[in-house]
């Protein structure tokens, strides 16, 4: 009798526990090939990465001190450290190390090294000065020293909101090999050295990048043996590739038409996953004629949110309002900002008048510079043609994604069209709008295109501020001001498209992401179908 009850049991709870693919499962080749909206890497420093196709690479190859637990970044977890310890006054965090974690090989090194605090003092630093890193301002705020070996002391110069989602694998955050970088010197941007799953195998311009398992990876070896990124900027050359087995997945354009239309091809997986990405329009407010607050005012009026949501795809996009969107704490929701007045309701005859009244009474022209990617380039094709309407004329530039990113940091297009997500209301802020952040003129230059610096003191007082209400009151008093100068003009948030082979199994659930795909690591999978 008890051995039937336990038997049912058995059986009772294998039909109850989730299905993990056992060995038998596994696919024979253990390879993943994804092809990304792009025609080249620009970089893979992870503290300069900023591009889709650059930070699926980085996200393999690199960790944080903690981590976002992959599929999930409401969770932070620890990555390089094994644990760690905030001070009282919330101004020093304390990280012991794991023992063991080694860098992949390079020249000179041909087995790695043990990563120790020496290599994590030397990555905080590096993240914080301007001229090896793009997120400066973020990571400006952070000294690090080496209590010993594995024990590693960082300390906050100012307060800063939440400093371990600072310190986590994203961004600033990553830790590099030190003697790697100094052996590699420019190399190290096109041949990555770090602690990660996967390793750096092979680059080839405008084709692809390789990566290989690292056997002796701290979390344990990984499942697939290779991992090939392909930069294919065409769209039906992606689907093309997929359909015919030579890709296993691809970034799909954040369209909804597309999604239901990959959802009727055969094989084929349609994945949909956020948080997404806020799209903005950014103005150069010391530019003729966007320094005139009625043309920047008349641009807000002849656009449409509703209209360009439509485009997009309400399953895909959903209509923004704030600088920092509503789901951070510190964002404004819709309501917030139309009881303020400061919606700019779609009004094309009033757009028009105002351009009359700056002496714009057939409106302008001026060249902006776009990515090819379809996630950008469409967009503002629809904007184009909204505007178009109020004789407000966009002579736009595609360029591939890697130029697109140096030209605008390089201040060569008046309005920028920006799509990004980030892990809270200050950094959004410091990033886009203090002063300091200001592309090619600022102390710490980074994406604040519209040379804004009106929010300065209150960006730096949300920071100082211990009382998370008074945080949230004074991040939102700061975006109301963005809005009432129309530094930029939210339009929309949208969520992350690609589409895959049934096989292909990320080894979590996507609920939530800020690496820009859908992350590959040591679970990640090719499955028997």
């Amino acid at each position: 009798m008890a051995r039937k009850l336990l038997a049912g049991l058995f059986v009772l709870l294998l039909l109850i526990s989730p299905t993990v693919p056992s060995q038998a499962q596994l696919a024979e080749r253990q390879i993943l090939r994804i092809g990304f909206d792009a025609g080249d890497l620009r970089t893979l420093d992870p503290h300069m990465a900023s591009a889709t196709m650059d930070r699926a690479v980085v996200d393999m190859v690199f960790n944080g001190l903690l981590r976002f637990k992959p599929g999930d970044i409401s969770q932070v977890e620890p990555d390089l450290a094994s644990r760690y310890e905030v001070s009282s006054d919330g101004m020093t965090l304390t990280f012991t190390l794991r023992q063991g974690v080694r860098c992949h090989p390079f020249p000179g090194a041909p087995e790695g090294y043990e990563l120790t605090s020496e290599d994590v003092v030397y990555s905080i630093a590096k993240a914080a000065t301007p001229a090896t890193s793009a997120y400066a301002g973020d990571m400006a705020s952070f000294t690090a020293t080496a209590v010993d070996k594995y024990t590693v002391q960082v300390t906050l110069k100012r307060r800063v909101p939440n400093p371990e989602r600072m310190l986590t694998n994203y961004a600033g955050g990553f830790i590099v090999c030190k003697r790697a970088v100094e052996a590699l010197g420019d190399r190290f941007k096109t041949r990555p050295v770090g602690t990660g799953p996967f390793m750096f195998s092979e680059y080839v311009p405008g084709q692809r990048t390789v990566l290989v398992r690292n056997d002796r990876y701290f979390r344990g070896k990984p499942i697939l043996e290779r991992v090939e990124v392909w930069y294919m900027p065409d769209l039906s050359s992606r689907e093309f590739a997929l359909q015919r087995g030579e890709l296993d997945a691809i970034e799909g354009p954040m369209e909804q038409p597309w999604v239901e239309k990959m959802r009727k091809v055969p094989n084929t997986v349609v994945d949909v996953f956020g948080p997404g990405e806020t799209a903005t329009l950014h103005f150069n407010i010391t530019q003729e004629p966007l320094k005139r607050l009625k043309v920047r005012q008349a641009i807000a009026h002849a656009l449409s949110r509703k209209e360009l949501v439509t485009f997009v795809g309400p399953a895909i996009a959903t209509p923004l309002f704030s600088p920092v969107p509503p789901e951070l704490p510190g964002g404004l929701t819709e309501k917030e900002v139309t009881e303020a007045g400061l919606a700019y309701p779609t009004n094309r005859d009033y757009a028009k008048q105002l351009l009359r009244e700056e002496g714009f009474p057939g409106g302008f022209s001026l060249d902006v510079i776009i990515s090819e990617r379809a996630q950008y380039r469409r967009p503002m094709e629809n904007i184009q043609a909204q505007l178009r309407t109020v004789g407000i004329n966009l002579n736009l530039k595609v360029v591939d994604h890697a130029t697109f990113h140096a030209q605008i940091r390089q201040d060569l297009s008046p309005i920028v069209l920006y799509v990004a997500m980030r892990p809270s209301a200050d950094i959004f802020l410091t990033q886009f709008y203090h002063s300091a952040s200001t592309v090619r003129v600022g102390k710490a230059p980074i994406t604040n295109f519209s040379h804004y610096s009106r929010i300065d003191r209150l960006i730096e007082r949300a920071r100082e501020a211990t009382d998370p209400k008074e945080q949230i009151r004074l991040w939102k008093e700061a975006q109301l001001q963005i809005l009432r100068d129309l530094a930029a003009y939210p339009l929309f948030v949208s969520k992350f498209v690609y589409a895959r082979k049934p096989s292909v199994d990320w080894g979590h659930r996507l609920k939530s992401i800020l690496a820009l795909y859908p992350q590959i690591d040591e679970t990640t999978k090719i499955v028997r179908r």
